[in-house]
């Protein structure tokens, strides 16, 4: 069982951690995928499409980790160009004409930073995911599944609720990162990621997310029949999905301008201090 912040961000970032399509086959039925932004092109790396959740149609975006080499080569290591962000867009304006709720899951290092990102307008495709979704007329949870990275996961993290799996981590940036920025030196990742009060526990008292959802440890995809393994793959995903089903249905239940007054009040007290 992770002890400490960092150890939490490297199970985060476990290679056999469950990812998006994993928990979309496990708790949605019949998933029909969307492609394209309607501008550019496909993204791999972001995944997004029409589900039911429990009898209820809804709309289903997530970030996807290649599982071997050619996979994450495929899927960018789940870090999403403008195209992956403007698709996310694009299916959320679609759940809102259709009255559907949507369900974000999030899991990326980060936007991807290479230079023909930036040329395609990578920064205000984010930026315009951040309006557009604090607006939308239709209920909004957001999953944190594995690793949150900076603005790259904030893209698709704009929610009524937010849910965050015990041992995933959301943060402005890696602890790498950090720690090359204010000590010169990676090594001391492990002090960064104290100091970024990244984990679930920590969010969870600040109230940037709702609600921990509990993992079995070790919680990885079972393989070759593993009974203990899918046992507690099956009691982790059993209880997102009986949270995601109560969030959906309350949230449902709230007349429109009140729900996006909501979330409104619950962005804007984010960094209050008393």
């Amino acid at each position: 069982m992770a002890t400490t912040a960092f150890e939490r961000v490297q199970m985060a970032r476990h290679p056999d951690r469950p990812y998006a399509l994993d928990i979309i086959a496990s708790l949605f039925t019949d998933f029909v995928e969307i492609h394209g932004d309607r501008r550019y092109a496909d993204d791999p790396a972001m995944i997004a499409g029409f589900a039911r959740l429990d009898g209820v149609e809804v709309c289903v975006i997530g970030q996807q980790k290649g599982r071997d080499i050619n996979d994450r080569r495929h899927r960018n290591f789940a870090m999403s160009k403008p195209e992956g962000y403007r698709k996310a867009l694009r299916m959320m304006k679609l759940a809102e004409k259709f009255g559907r709720p949507v369900i974000t899951i999030i899991d990326t290092p980060g936007a991807y930073p290479g230079i023909d990102a930036e040329e395609r307008g990578q920064a205000e495709a984010i930026a315009f995911n951040l309006r557009e979704m604090a607006g939308l007329k239709v209920p909004v949870v957001v999953v944190v599944l594995g690793e949150g990275g900076s603005g790259g996961a904030l893209a698709i993290g704009i929610g009524d609720k937010v849910l965050m799996l015990e041992n995933a981590v959301y943060s402005v940036i890696t602890p790498e990162g950090c720690a090359a920025i204010l000590w010169k030196s990676a090594e001391r990742a492990p002090d960064a990621a104290e100091g970024l009060r990244l984990t679930a526990a920590n969010l969870k008292e600040f109230d940037i997310i709702d609600e921990i959802i509990p993992e079995a440890d070790p919680w990885t995809m079972p393989e070759n029949g593993d009974k203990k393994s899918q046992k507690a793959y099956d009691r982790v995903c059993d209880s997102l999905k009986k949270s995601l089903v109560r969030e959906i249905k309350g949230l449902s239940a709230i007349e429109t301008t009140k729900l996006l007054d909501n979330r409104y009040k619950k962005f804007r007290k984010m960094g209050e201090w008393v």
